[in-house]
């Protein structure tokens, strides 16, 4: 083999492997989670195909308003492989969100999962910040049938800019997004990160990070 075909046939092979870095498709029709089953996988581990029944594929309950009496004002239904176990492995879910009278759903990210938003009622305040260093708002405001797109990784959020109340569905092409709350995860590990951590990170006195701490 000359050489030229030697470094051709490793480009071939690195192209490859990196193709297989990917999610890879499911290797069946469906693999219904288990919860039952206490073997630790990444993702749920499959329930017997016999076993499954028209149920497994089925979640009733995005007809029903949350419950947005609370600080953010906000409450998020998910429909996840937690909540309907025939998603597990497809990589798809979805939310409903409510949202009271200027009620946010706060800064956030999901690790997993860009996110693609629709408005089914009101009006809604929505953006993302672009990653370092250039940190740029994208912001827009949404009426009703109004879709806005978030990418994965990159902090978002939505506020009811409206005097009623405001919902939206979203879908994540994950069947597990996850969500971090930025308010909460800085400020409510556990155990707590170190006050002269925060104190250098947010450029703010002890004090306003203790009653930060104290609140989440």
């Amino acid at each position: 083999m000359s050489f030229k075909s030697f470094r051709l046939l490793g480009f071939f092979a690195l192209t490859f492997s990196l193709a297989l870095a990917s999610d890879g498709s499911p290797l069946q029709d469906f693999c219904v989670a288990n919860p039952n089953n206490q073997v630790l996988v990444n993702g749920a581990s499959c329930k017997d195909p016999k076993q499954v029944q028209a149920g497994d594929f089925l979640f009733t309950g995005l007809h029903l308003p949350g419950n947005t009496s609370n600080p953010a004002g906000s409450k998020a239904t998910l429909v996840t492989a937690a909540q309907l176990p025939g998603l597990n492995t497809l990589g798809v879910s979805m939310v409903r969100i409510d949202y009271a009278p200027w009620g946010i759903n706060p800064p956030h990210t999901h690790p997993r999962a860009s996110e693609i938003l629709t408005v089914l009622e009101g009006t809604l305040e929505v953006g993302f910040v672009t990653s370092n260093p250039d940190n740029r708002l994208i912001t827009k405001v949404l009426n009703k049938g109004d879709v806005f797109v978030f990418p994965v990784g990159l902090i978002h959020f939505q506020r009811n800019t409206g005097n009623g109340y405001a919902v939206a569905i979203a879908a994540f092409n994950s069947q597990n997004p996850g969500v971090i709350t930025i308010a909460n995860a800085v400020f409510g590990s556990k155990p707590d990160i170190s006050i002269d951590i925060l104190t250098k990170a947010f450029q703010a006195d002890k004090n306003v990070i203790s009653q930060f701490q104290a609140k989440f």
